[in-house]
């Protein structure tokens, strides 16, 4: 009889603990989380997205690359996203130094997302024909080193989270109940 209702308590007392973290995290499950990923190399601007994978019309959507005086989607300079199901980009070539946004719209309508980048001026090395190559002292990365075992920099959804919490309170749960069933004398 004991050993029934403690198996009752600790399972209700693990489910709770499984739930509490669901619980809390179902506001932020709700969220669309739309994901653009913009970079920039030398003068060229590029932005990758997965959220376009419906074609209407052969199109996947349009991106638009909006400098610091435009207002919307209409007045940047847009480009077609190409890609497949699983990955569309787009690309602008010959981007002047400043800061722009970008934005996405899939061919249905929604918005994929916004994201401003910042352009930097292109430095080409110079040097004349009388001065010597000198090597020279440059800065230390500010942000350091970015370790791990290849996933340590990986920014995991809610649901990662959610099943991990879910883990360990199964785990505490099961410690719980195992060390208080050994604190009890036995009886034949």
């Amino acid at each position: 009889m004991r050993i029934t209702q403690m198996l009752v308590r600790s399972g209700l007392t693990v489910a709770a603990a499984a739930a509490l973290p669901l619980t809390l995290t179902a506001t932020e499950a709700v969220a669309v989380n739309t994901v653009i990923n913009v970079t920039t190399s030398g003068t060229t601007v590029q932005v990758t997205t997965t959220d376009c994978a419906t074609r209407s019309n052969g199109s996947m959507g349009n991106a638009s690359l909006l400098s610091s005086g435009q207002a919307n989607f209409a007045q940047g300079r847009q480009v077609t996203l190409s890609g497949t199901s699983t990955s569309q980009a787009a690309a602008w070539s010959n981007v002047t130094t400043g800061t722009y946004t970008v934005i996405v719209v899939c061919a249905d309508g929604t918005t994929a997302g916004t994201q401003s980048v910042t352009v930097s001026p292109v430095s080409s090395p110079t040097i004349s024909a009388t001065a010597t190559a000198t090597p020279t002292a440059s800065a230390s990365p500010s942000r350091g080193v970015m370790g791990g075992m290849g996933g340590g920099t990986k920014d995991y959804g809610t649901a990662t989270y959610a099943a991990g919490g879910v883990l360990v309170a199964a785990g505490v749960g099961a410690t719980v109940w195992v060390l208080r069933r050994r604190a009890k004398p036995h009886r034949l």
